[in-house]
């Protein structure tokens, strides 16, 4: 059986410094360890105290950055008893390192809000260098979207990721340098130099969602909205929980209409809030979420490869797997972030024959539609012949994290990979959600965007036992339960409400 193509394993790393922290009076005394570590406190209230840099040193560490819109602070210590003796404070419900808590993209690649008004939006063509090669685009629709409405550059759309290459000619026209920022720290940094993108992944699902219409290389979906880099990911392609709360909150306070998120955001394949850590990173991550949402921020993200069923999860062996992965039994009470925190899109994945790709996971109840993501197994055909998705890729990364079959020099000499997975299918939801609000302002609230988004996307019923058949060689790879699909047509565990379709979204 060929080996599972799977972008969002993950994997842990620690930052080992050499700093040595005295131990204050009046909290316990311990060792310090060679390494310091990142932690998130998460106090009972939903703002942070006035003292939080004060208590915080007492308890041994030191303040990074103080989210006090939800009430999480991020800290770093190397003081062994920095936890005990935070959790010794009464405002504190929680407090965990993160360390063992990050998520990484694998590149192997293999067969495995606002209220200002609103600029016009204006048509696009779709006629770049590359189109012809974009089947991606002509199964949702996009080049007939863009003789309507290709977006208007007062949509902003945030792609949470590893950055974006903001020299790419493809991507320049579009980039927002005022609302992008690198939170790898867990604290924003707005200069370039912090979100530039050093991994390729986040440049690939920007250029999805906006890529310009410049007569170099392809289009994105929404080629006239503007595109802002909110780096949570970094060089080797680790998402650290602190960076994923400092994505969010950046999000709600800086004008971002959607963000797109194509990675998990914990190791725990299934996030269980009865494990006192798990439930500290849990509660973190979800309140920047709920916090983006009320100021407005549509979430997209990103089902997973892992060709499992997420409403009816059973086991987990894949996690932790910034050790040895442990095989433990799971429930409903288990959760995947961020597709399964409340509100959030989302999308599975489909090739170019219109059928769930191979890898791609799914559920009732946390699928809202499909989009093209790529499949290099059941998705080949004559316009998608390798079965992947084309899209833009730094210059000075194509010869290191872009496999030599999958890249593509424009004749400008713009450069662009083929890659497949989730990851590919979630900005294309991102970028039609950026057209809908393109055409219905900015008020339009999240919820209604996501209700838009499945009634404007086509139906596709569940496969027959003859197609079923094809996914025999594929089973869930955390319990190798056969894949199956619950539901009927217009709402089911594989495709939600449909396939994405921007024609639709810009017209009805």
């Amino acid at each position: 059986m060929p080996r599972r193509y799977d972008p969002l394993r993950f994997v842990a790393v620690l930052s080992i410094v050499s700093t040595m922290l005295s131990v204050p009076v009046g909290v316990s005394a311990a060792p310090a360890s060679a390494t310091t570590e990142t932690y998130l406190v998460v106090y009972k209230q939903l703002a942070t105290p006035s003292n939080v840099g004060a208590t915080i040193a007492t308890a041994g560490g030191s303040l990074v950055y103080s989210y006090d819109q939800i009430g999480v602070a991020v800290a770093r210590s190397s003081n062994l008893a920095f936890r005990q003796n935070m959790l010794r404070d009464s405002r504190v419900d929680n407090a965990v390192a993160t360390s063992g808590f990050a998520t990484r993209i694998d590149r192997s690649d293999t067969d495995a809000a606002g209220s200002s008004p609103l600029a016009p939006g204006a048509p696009a063509t779709d006629s770049d260098s590359l189109s012809g090669l974009q089947w991606d685009m002509v199964q949702i629709h996009a080049p007939e979207a863009h003789k309507i409405n290709g977006g208007s550059p007062s949509v902003i759309v945030g792609d949470i990721d590893t950055g974006l290459d903001y020299t790419h000619p493809d991507l320049a026209p579009n980039v927002d340098f005022a609302r992008s920022a690198g939170c790898i720290s867990g604290a924003p940094v707005n200069s370039p130099s912090a979100w530039n993108d050093d991994n390729g992944h986040g440049t690939h699902t920007a250029g999805t969602i906006a890529a310009a219409a410049n007569g170099i290389g392809i289009v994105g979906v929404a080629p006239n909205v503007k595109i802002a880099g909110i780096k949570a990911g970094n060089a080797d392609g680790f998402f650290f929980p602190e960076a994923v709360v400092c994505a969010f909150v950046w999000a709600g306070e800086h004008g971002i209409h959607v963000t797109n998120n194509s990675y998990f955001a914990d190791p725990w394949l299934f996030n269980c809030k009865n494990d006192p850590q798990q439930r500290a990173i849990w509660d973190a991550e979800r309140r920047a979420i709920a916090f983006a949402q009320r100021r407005g921020v549509t979430v997209v993200a990103a089902e997973g490869n892992q060709a499992d069923d997420l409403a009816h999860p059973t086991q987990d062996v894949t996690s932790p797997d910034d050790t040895t992965p442990v095989t433990r039994a799971v429930t409903n009470a288990c959760a995947v972030v961020p597709v399964e925190v409340a509100g959030v899109i989302g999308v599975t994945a489909d090739g170019n024959t219109l059928l769930k790709s191979f890898y791609s996971s799914y559920g009732v109840g946390s699928v809202a539609v499909v989009a093209p993501g790529g499949d290099s197994i059941l998705g080949q055909t004559a316009a998608a012949p390798n079965g992947r998705v084309l899209s833009t890729w730094p210059a000075a990364l194509l010869t290191v994290t872009c496999l030599p079959a999958r890249r593509l020099v424009d004749a400008s000499g713009a450069t662009y990979c083929y890659q497949q997975g989730t990851s590919m299918a979630s900005p294309h939801v991102a970028g039609v959600a950026a057209l809908i609000l393109s055409r219905l302002g900015h008020t339009a609230a999240p919820g209604t965007l996501q209700a838009m988004i499945r009634q404007t996307a086509d139906p596709i019923a569940c496969p027959n036992t003859a197609t079923l058949a094809l996914y025999a060689f594929f089973p869930a790879v955390d319990n190798g339960a056969p894949q199956t699909c619950q539901g009927g047509i217009g709402s089911n565990s594989w495709y939600g409400a449909g396939q994405v379709n921007a024609l639709t979204a810009v017209t009805r």
